[in-house]
């Protein structure tokens, strides 16, 4: 059997090779945390992704691999808490998600590398800069305050004459996204309506504020905590009849109705690819942040007919998928 279908089969099985034979045999098994600031674990395709870029770089989890899941079921002012637990467990690498559990990785340890897959990584101050970092962290940017702000735009063309747009923001992803939505939002004399969502609870008041305050649509900002939540979004916006604009194709997939903004697969196996280089040694200090230079732009046409909006001709010759 050629080594490259050995690596296969090892990849496709969960636990292939006991943990405790490999280190009979000598053989190191690497441990990377992964920091999710989500209230649940970080759904499809994401640890899958993250498992394929570290498979490539010859990393299989249950072989030579461990990876310790650490997600903010309680709450984020938990995170702190969970952080200090994967560096009691001596991870060598800690992948963190959005902009508040990176920092919150940085004050637990300042050795450990920091994978930082976050929305605004300058806006958050967690690097010196993009091209040289500095420190223990580096990571992806996926550059959410200008995809916001682009998303407004994408509004208006599926809602003429658009002036009412709700936000759902989670404060722990920073101001930057609401700061350039804002100023779109003023060029496109659009009033905006931004409303915190912190905890699940939330989002019926949420949506509740939205339909007092008029709104004709919603934009739901980036953040892993709604992302977590995304299936509750989903159904709450389709129950209240508002169209609502995602970031990632995998909400519209799960009948949303349009969504901007990089590939979801694609980020998730870079942060494993990175995460590799980061274990065989590279210093995050010197490793540039890398940042999305493709986005996507999906809509879902029976969720369209489901809430009565028509799409344009020409919005549906752009998109680089249509789901009906």
């Amino acid at each position: 059997m050629r080594r490259r279908d050995v690596i296969s089969l090892l990849g496709g099985t969960a636990v292939a090779w006991p943990l405790a034979a490999l280190a009979q045999q000598g053989q190191r098994v690497r441990r990377v945390g992964v920091l999710w600031p989500g209230a649940s674990a970080p759904a499809s395709p994401r640890l899958e992704s993250f498992r394929e870029g570290l498979r490539e770089a010859g990393y299989i989890e249950g072989y030579n691999l461990t990876i310790e899941l650490r997600y903010s079921r309680r709450g984020s002012q938990y995170l702190p808490e969970l952080a200090a637990e994967l560096v009691r467990l001596n991870v060598e690498v800690i992948q963190a998600s959005g902009d508040f559990a990176p920092k919150v990785a940085q004050k637990a340890s300042g050795t450990i590398p920091i994978l930082a897959f976050t929305d605004d990584v300058l806006g958050a101050d967690l690097v010196a800069s993009l091209s040289r970092p500095g420190g223990n962290t580096t990571g992806l940017t996926i550059l959410s305050p200008e995809l916001s702000a682009k998303r407004l735009e994408i509004l208006s063309e599926i809602i003429p004459g658009l002036s009412r747009v709700a936000v759902l923001w989670d404060p722990n992803s920073g101001q930057s996204q609401v700061s350039m939505t804002e100023i779109a939002a003023r060029a496109m004399n659009i009033q905006l309506h931004v409303l915190k969502v912190q905890h699940r609870d939330d989002l019926a008041e949420a949506f509740a504020a939205a339909r007092k305050g008029e709104a004709q649509a919603v934009s739901i900002f980036s953040s892993p905590f709604l992302s977590s939540l995304s299936g509750e979004i989903i159904g709450i916006a389709a129950a209240h009849r508002l169209p609502a604009i995602y970031q990632w194709k995998e909400n519209v997939e799960s009948g949303g109705l349009v969504s901007y903004g990089p590939n979801l697969v694609q980020l998730w196996r870079q942060a494993g690819i990175i995460t590799a280089k980061l274990l065989k040694g590279a210093k995050p200090a010197d490793m540039p942040v890398e940042q999305p230079t493709k986005f996507e732009l999906v809509v879902n046409t029976r969720t369209a007919k489901a809430i009565g909006i028509t799409l344009s001709p020409s919005l549906l010759v752009r998109a680089d998928e249509v789901v009906d």
